[in-house]
């Protein structure tokens, strides 16, 4: 009977802590994500051109991968619960602030903070679930949270797509951040305590900061990180120019028909969910080279002037990529020693946003000059190179987490500290 309700306890802390995270998640990424279907109504609003007007997603996600690692090492300091509460509020009210803006540079300036914000929650999410849940259960915990990311970025799209006809593009702003907000304090009143307590912490923190690069990083984890740059570099390429193609001909769509194809974010929602799954079934590498191949495929498929064709194709490439993300991310966090998780899972994060800000603003200026055809060559070149680091990698592989000391460590730091 004990060892029963010693389960279910077990059982409600995970669903309470996943539910609570992917909350913030869907308020982090709804902002961060909210401008792209308006990037066209933004580009005529100021006279801008593609590439120009991207730099509305670049800003904030570069914003995001330079602050992420100070983020990561600050949150070591006074507790991880506690960054990401103030990162998801904050970055709520700096989107309620946004469609305030008087001009495109002092918006550019403002959504650079807000994706300082939002790597509060980014670059902390996964060392917090490692820590709460260990990492037996961290691929599914990650899974969820990214399954929760995708919802919000559909639903900010979505959201955004839909406002704007009756809104415009300052209504569509402001409602979505209010929803971002409802969510943001969600979190903050369900997000369990920190596992360690704030002495433990303390006592922490030398040895994590303190490590060499050499020992704190292991040499294996290049390989998922260098994947999700890539990966994420060719997805937001990709979507940052799909508004501008569904509006112009043959396609033709208006701005809410156009933002329906943001849909396909429930592929990634469901993909990424189950990615722990593929994962345990074909082993990490072979899952994250299956689901940059079926990325892949799905952006071909966009090249086709065939609506339901162009639609088919954002699902699958959605899907893969959002698999491929969770398998990156979970490899990630797992293999890092514990003492330094935050600054792993960090790194991560620190390199995938990169991409997301490079790759995007660059893959809007190719569409602009040459067409979504050479988008498409450019981003599959990105994913093929992805898949094939992968492989060669695959003769190193690294020894795998210690999972069981991990479990036993956390079990030990429980049984000293609460954890809700």
């Amino acid at each position: 009977m004990v060892v029963l309700e010693a389960s279910s306890s077990a059982t409600v802390g995970t669903r309470r802590v996943s539910v609570a995270v992917a909350a913030a998640g869907l308020s982090s990424f709804a902002l961060l994500y909210a401008p792209q279907p308006v990037l066209p109504q933004l580009a005529s609003a100021y006279g801008l051109d593609p590439g120009t007007a991207s730099l509305a997603i670049g800003v904030a996600t570069a914003a995001l991968a330079v602050a992420v690692l100070p983020l990561a090492w600050f949150a070591g300091a006074v507790g991880r619960r506690r960054v990401i509460v103030w990162s998801v509020v904050l970055s709520a009210l700096i989107g309620l602030l946004l469609p305030l803006a008087p001009s495109f540079p002092v918006l550019l300036g403002m959504r650079a903070v807000q994706g300082v914000a939002i790597a509060g929650f980014a670059g902390v999410a996964a060392a917090y679930l490692a820590d709460a849940l260990g990492t037996a259960r961290l691929a599914g915990a990650v899974g969820a949270m990214i399954a929760g990311n995708s919802v919000g970025g559909m639903l900010g799209r979505l959201g955004a797509g839909f406002a704007a006809e009756p809104l415009g593009w300052h209504g569509a702003l402001a409602a979505v951040a209010a929803v971002s907000l409802a969510c943001a304090l969600f979190t903050a009143t369900t997000l369990p305590r920190d596992p360690r307590t704030a002495g433990s912490r303390r006592a922490a923190a030398p040895a994590d900061t303190g490590t060499r690069a050499g020992t704190g990083v292991r040499v294996g984890l290049v390989v998922p990180v260098v994947v999700g740059a890539l990966g994420m570099g060719a997805f937001v390429a990709l979507y940052n120019a799909a508004g501008f193609r569904l509006a112009a001909p043959p396609l033709s769509l208006a701005p809410a028909a156009a933002s329906l194809v943001f849909l396909s974010y429930a592929m990634g929602t469901a993909s990424s969910a189950a990615a722990g799954r593929l994962t345990a079934r074909l082993g990490r590498r072979t899952a994250l080279v299956t689901a940059l191949a079926v990325t892949t495929a799905g952006s071909v498929l966009t090249v086709s002037a065939s609506l339901p064709v162009v639609v088919a194709g954002f699902a699958v490439l959605t899907a893969g990529f959002f698999a491929a993300h969770a398998v990156a991310n979970a490899w990630v966090t797992a293999d890092a020693p514990s003492s330094t998780r935050g600054r792993a899972a960090g790194l991560y994060t620190l390199f995938y946003y990169l991409g997301s800000g490079a790759g995007g603003t660059a893959g809007a200026v190719v569409y602009g000059h040459a067409g979504w055809t050479w988008l498409i060559v450019m981003t599959s070149a990105w994913l093929l190179l992805a898949a094939l680091i992968v492989l060669l990698t695959a003769r190193h592989p690294t020894p795998p987490a210690p999972a069981a000391n991990d479990a036993r460590t956390r079990t030990q730091e429980n049984q000293r500290t609460p954890t809700s």
